[in-house]
């Protein structure tokens, strides 16, 4: 049975957000600051931007671990469970970005101010110190952290499609975005980008010790078996 996405949707809309830490509230802050409260695709495309950030700080620092603790096996697979997750989510959160890019184009929207490259690397390389010094001082807190973002990324995209009715007669032409999902109209493309953001939320409450944070759904993939702490 396939995954009902307008379902899925509708549920993000009627369930509250997660209770974000103090931390995670001026992050968002933060970036309504820079882009405005309301979601656009350009503020869309910069928060895919960041998207990526600590899957690939995590990804390098657990194969730094796996090639320090090489003799501890116990230690090696926690390292690649995360080091899997981070390189899976990575790719898709990139795909996610490219998605954007294309109805972009499709609709003519231009890059803003804070989408020229040097801002959003900035952020980005902010983001990444940031994101190291959590996984130095609690890896666990850092995958919350995350958690707490993806949380936020999907309730974004559930109230994008929402004031967005026209997208669900807008058909999909771009091979890129045929490449990503198999979804025919705009509407149902942005919803798989928020159950996607779902994914990644679920996982990082498994990699934090917090399973009572999932959100399950039917057809929902299997969750990560967390090794020791990564």
């Amino acid at each position: 049975m396939g995954i009902d996405l307008k379902k899925e949707q509708l549920a993000a809309l009627a369930r509250p957000r997660y209770r974000y830490s103090a931390a995670a509230r001026l992050f968002f802050r933060m970036m309504d600051l820079v882009t405005g409260s309301r979601t656009t695709l350009p503020k869309a495309k910069l928060l895919e931007t960041l998207a990526v950030v600590p899957y690939r700080s995590w990804e390098r620092r657990q194969y730094a671990r796996m090639s320090r603790l090489y003799r501890d096996g116990a230690a090696v697979a926690g390292a690649r469970a995360v080091m899997e997750w981070g390189r899976e989510a990575q790719d898709n959160e990139y795909m996610h970005l490219l998605v954007i890019n294309e109805k972009m184009k499709e609709d003519g929207v231009k890059d803003p101010w804070y989408l020229f490259p040097a801002i959003p690397w900035c952020m980005a390389a902010g983001y990444a110190v940031l994101s190291n010094i959590m996984a130095f001082v609690n890896i666990r807190r850092a995958f919350l952290f995350n958690a707490e973002f993806e949380d936020h990324a999907e309730h974004v995209y559930a109230d994008f499609v929402a004031r967005h009715p026209e997208w669900e007669a807008q058909r999909v032409g771009s091979p890129v975005v045929s490449e990503y999902s198999g979804e025919g109209t705009w509407a149902g493309v942005f919803r798989r980008i928020g159950l996607d953001e779902r994914d990644h939320m679920n996982n990082s409450f498994v990699f934090c010790g917090r399973p009572d944070g999932v959100v399950r759904y039917d057809g929902m993939p299997p969750l990560p078996e967390a090794g020791r702490r990564a």
